[in-house]
């Protein structure tokens, strides 16, 4: 169902894919769009279990509705570009499954605690202020993962 990755050199064993999805700062959510185009746009997330959490302001997501529910969502992790030898050290992980809308409020304030921990982890009592201020603008979707693919290329020293 998944294409396999063409360079087996290059895999990122499933341990390490996880682990890069769940540290990385950001990744790009890959949706169909308008006209046939596809759309990315570069976002926060958090991982929890099998699932990927994203606030997004609840007016962004209306369009999303009538589109494909299936997504990819990437992050690349380290990277190294070696210009005298045209290439690139890198480490990346892909996400694919299905995005679900309309979450119930308490799987919601859920997440949004869960991306306070994740980016402002020292400041979670302020936090919790501004979930309370914000919640009834701010959305949450949620990628329920259906395959993970890792691949790597390793520079020698």
């Amino acid at each position: 169902m998944f294409r396999e990755i063409r360079r087996k050199d290059r895999i990122l064993d499933n341990e390490l894919a996880i682990r890069l999805l769940e540290e990385a700062e950001y990744g790009f959510l890959a949706m169909s769009g308008i006209n046939g185009y596809g759309y990315g746009i570069p976002i926060n997330y958090v991982k929890e279990g099998d699932s990927i959490l994203f606030p997004l302001r609840s007016e962004g997501i209306s369009w999303m509705s009538t589109r494909n529910p299936k997504v990819s969502f990437t992050v690349v992790g380290a990277t190294q570009i070696v210009p005298g030898k045209f290439t690139t050290g890198y480490e990346s992980t892909i996400a694919f499954g299905e995005m679900h809308l309309d979450l119930p409020e308490e799987e919601r304030r859920y997440a949004l605690r869960l991306l306070v921990n994740k980016y402002s982890s020292a400041f979670k009592e302020i936090g919790e202020k501004y979930i309370e201020k914000s919640f009834y603008r701010t959305n949450i979707l949620r990628l329920d993962i259906s395959h993970i693919s890792g691949k790597c290329k390793r520079l020698s020293q």
